[in-house]
């Protein structure tokens, strides 16, 4: 049997190996460590600050993770393409710890608020301000731009300057007076949107608005809040844009917010239209009485007073009459009595008494 030499089986496992490990290609250039350009900057105005929102890269464009970013350039531009950052609005400066990788899906955030000058606005207001941001590594080299983001250049109204809020028994009564001057930009509208902010849970609710009209007090009463709680009032102009069918909105600056303690203290109305009647069924007489009904939306019932002459006022009901009627069978023939309706909310409040209303019953025959 033919066998081959152990020094040649050894020289052609080593000749193996070595294919095996031999590049299949040109050599690969060094990575120039170009962090990825972000994909998702967001922006929100309010007022003339614009926030903008985007993720911190996490990757090269070689797809390796990123161990040093160099500082990030803010964008700013009045013109509807952006291919250069040009001038900076702000140049951010890079971090100075190095890069973490996210352990879970969710990759750091960076945040920036622009404050635009009145001279950008002015340049266009019927168009929009587009902003970018444009990373760097450590050798200020970066990918491009990230996507663009816009916001509407619509000039926005000042906060008023004399917001006042008061408690009623009816609500909130809220009162400003408008802007001096409403500009005049075509497909715009202005209206106050009214904020009111739950103090213990810090939830906002918008508890309405009214069309801004110039130079003009405004009033505006709130029915919406719970009593015995805590609110925040305050008031901001919004510029509503309505172009080729897309609604979009922008916000003015607040007014300063007023705390509310809605404690309720106001009693229901006083009823009205209040009739005594007399009559009799058999040897029984009575006194009815009757009066309008009472709207108040906490009206939990009515309370009833008589007065004989000479007398004091008492009170005739054990519990709180719920319908706007009752009568009185406690009465003795030959004596004028006097009636009074009060009404009662469910927080026991009461409001006054009505007023007189008097019967005579008959002598007996």
């Amino acid at each position: 049997m033919n066998t081959t030499p152990r020094p040649q089986l050894a020289l052609a496992g080593v000749l193996l190996f070595l294919a095996g490990c031999a590049q299949t290609g040109p050599p690969l250039p060094p990575s120039l460590e170009l962090p990825q350009p972000p994909t998702d900057l967001r922006a929100t105005r309010k007022g003339n600050s614009v926030t903008l929102v985007w993720t911190e890269p996490t990757r090269t464009m070689d797809r390796v993770a990123v161990r040093y970013l160099g500082p990030t350039n803010v964008c700013r531009s009045v013109a509807a393409e952006m291919s250069s950052c040009g001038n900076p609005v702000s140049i951010i400066a890079a971090p100075s710890t190095p890069i973490q990788q996210p352990k879970t899906a969710a990759a750091p955030s960076a945040t920036y608020s622009d404050k635009v000058p009145e001279a950008v606005l002015a340049q266009n207001p019927e168009d929009e301000i587009t902003y970018a941001v444009e990373v760097f590594n450590q050798n200020g080299r970066s990918a491009g731009l990230s996507n663009r983001a816009r916001v509407p250049a619509v000039p926005t109204l000042p906060p008023p300057s004399d917001f006042a809020a008061q408690l009623t028994g009816d609500g909130v009564v809220l009162t400003w007076t408008s802007a001096s001057e409403i500009p005049q930009v075509p497909d715009v509208q202005y209206r106050y949107r009214i904020y009111r902010r739950d103090e213990t849970t810090g939830k906002d609710s918008i508890a309405g608005e009214v069309p801004a009209t110039q130079a003009a007090p405004e009033r505006f009463l709130d029915v919406g809040l719970e009593w015995e709680r805590t609110y925040l009032y305050r008031v901001t102009a919004v510029s509503i844009v309505n172009r080729n069918g897309v609604e979009t909105q922008v916000e003015g600056d607040d007014t300063p917010a007023i705390r509310i303690l809605a404690h309720d203290v106001f009693p229901p109305n006083v009823p009205s239209g209040l009739q005594a009647v007399y009559s009799s069924e058999g040897q029984k007489s009575f006194v009815d009485l009757i009066w309008a009904p009472v709207t108040n939306a906490d009206l939990a019932g009515y309370n009833v007073y008589r007065q004989e002459e000479g007398g004091s006022v008492v009170k005739l009901n054990s519990e709180l009459v719920k319908s706007p009627a009752y009568r009185d069978s406690a009465v003795l023939p030959g004596k004028t009595y006097g009636y009074f309706v009060s009404t009662m909310d469910v927080r026991g409040n009461e409001s006054g008494r009505s007023e007189e209303a008097r019967e005579t019953v008959p002598s007996s025959q």
